[in-house]
């Protein structure tokens, strides 16, 4: 486990402590290895059982260490070219920040080891209470990115890791063979300011559905592009992705502090994927560690989950999600597999079912690239 800087005014004894016990449980949950498949092309039934139990799993080795550099190579070229601020239109160099001309947040801002979402009303007030953070040192920004949004339009790298044969076959064997897009983004946390993330449950519609299940509000994947310690991993409550909502204020006051029992933190290598139930209840902490953490998200969905779903887009305006939205926002599984094969000739492209009944093929050409354009704005959030 990594060594943690040390401000002062915070509880680190007893987070240290936290952090090894948490990474003894987190090791000993059996729901890690290599993707598998059997005969009939679905994860092997040890892998779902697993996944199932916990509420997450981490793919081991998803990907080698050409796609891995390319992949941290183009996030580190996105960050250099952020605005100094929110407001900001140049970066740090001088040059015009890259997304500063778009209608939709490309950048979520916090303080530096802040919490930018907990106590506040943001996702219909999911994260209910506030994390303990650590005094920033004072000379941090008044401000850092803790996220970037739609990252398939501006990394290649990406994109092809979004269209991945065995990321996609794990996909359709847990939401189905007509599973859908959610939504992606690039999570950051910078070693000595990274935000922390308070607990929450993903998931702002069907909890209280007839036909809820364990499995209602999908999953995200978790693309690692360095290694994930305790100091600056995500953390769950294994199994709270089965039992509905969770009542996270009683939660934390039980705890006497954010530090709540039985939680694991996702240790990863880079170049591992985790498959998260967005139904589980994680959160993670403010990373005064020196180490960097940077994932790659992308989400799916049950097709049942979506269709006919009345949610606020995030464009502020409601919308009842209609099949036609469906296959808008899933094109982009076509142009991630078209990517993709361009680079790996050898390698044998999925086949997304409903593109191939309906006929429908994609190349990754100039027009493909006008097309992914704001792609964000289709995302299909429940």
């Amino acid at each position: 486990m990594s060594t943690v800087l040390n401000p002062p005014g915070f509880q680190q004894e007893a987070m240290d402590a936290y952090f090894c016990e948490g990474e003894k449980r987190a090791l000993a949950l059996g729901n890690r290895g290599p993707i598998r498949f059997g005969p009939d092309g679905k994860l092997l039934p040890e892998i779902v059982e697993a996944y199932a139990r916990t509420g997450f799993y981490i793919f081991e080795g998803v990907l080698d260490g050409g796609e891995l550099a390319e992949l941290r190579e183009q996030f580190l070229a996105i960050f250099d070219r952020l605005p100094v601020h929110r407001d900001a239109k140049l970066d740090a160099q001088g040059r015009p920040a890259l997304g500063r001309d778009r209608d939709t947040p490309f950048v979520h801002w916090s303080k530096p080891l802040g919490d930018p979402l907990g106590g506040t009303g943001v996702s219909n007030g999911r994260h209910p209470v506030k994390m303990d953070v650590p005094d920033a040192p004072k000379d941090k920004p008044a401000e850092v990115p803790f996220a970037l949004m739609a990252p398939l339009e501006f990394s290649e790298a990406a994109l092809r890791i979004y269209g991945h044969p065995g990321l996609l076959g794990v996909a359709a064997t847990i939401n189905g063979d007509d599973f859908v897009p959610f939504n992606e983004a690039f999570i950051i946390k910078k070693p000595g300011e990274g935000a922390a993330f308070a607990w929450h449950q993903d998931g702002t519609t069907h909890w209280e559905s007839e036909d809820w299940t364990p499995l209602t509000h999908g999953f995200n994947f978790m693309a690692q592009m360095f290694d994930c310690t305790a100091a600056n991993a995500i953390w769950y409550v294994p199994g709270t992705h089965a039992v509905g909502r969770i009542d996270i204020r009683a939660a934390v006051r039980e705890a006497g502090s954010n530090r709540l029992p039985g939680a694991v933190p996702l240790i990863c290598k880079a170049g591992d994927v985790a498959m998260s139930n967005r139904q589980i209840l994680h959160g993670s902490f403010a990373n005064n560690s020196p180490d960097w953490r940077v994932t790659f998200n992308l989400g799916f969905h049950r097709h049942g989950s979506i269709l006919g779903a009345h949610t606020c887009g995030i464009d502020g305006q409601w919308v009842t999600y209609d099949e036609e939205r469906i296959a808008r926002r899933s094109e982009m599984i076509g142009y991630a597999i078209a990517a993709r094969k361009q680079r790996f000739r050898e390698e044998k492209p999925f086949v997304y079912r409903p593109h191939a009944e309906a006929g429908r093929s994609f190349e990754w050409d100039e027009a493909g690239r006008r097309a992914i354009r704001n792609y964000e704005k289709l995302d299909l959030f429940i």
